[in-house]
């Protein structure tokens, strides 16, 4: 039974996010203290928008976070606040490519 559900959550259709609802809880729930106000990565937190992540992934993982992250439970962010942080993300831009960085080609 488990894997059935674990297989169904895989599947479920990711919530539509609001970029800027994202943004602003990004800041509330203290997101930019480790990440970074542009989620750029600072000290303690890394860079959190070179590398697409799913909603079902981006869950899955604040929910229960490798590391030093504390865990943000649906108590803390709902699903729907979820999507609307990962929305956020999604639409920074993506940092430029190392080789494209003239000061790096020395």
């Amino acid at each position: 039974m488990g894997v059935l559900v674990l297989i169904l959550a895989m599947f479920q259709a990711a919530p539509k996010g609001n970029v800027e609802t994202g943004r602003t809880l990004f800041m509330k729930d203290g997101c930019y203290e480790c990440h970074g106000r542009e989620a750029q990565g600072a000290v303690t937190g890394p860079r959190l928008n070179q590398n697409p992540i799913t909603y079902t992934r981006f869950i899955s993982y604040i929910r229960k976070p490798s590391g030093e992250m504390p865990p943000y439970t649906a108590k803390v962010v709902s699903d729907q606040q979820a999507a609307d942080i990962l929305a956020f993300l999604q639409s920074l831009p993506k940092p430029p490519a190392v080789d494209s960085i003239p000061l790096l080609k020395q």
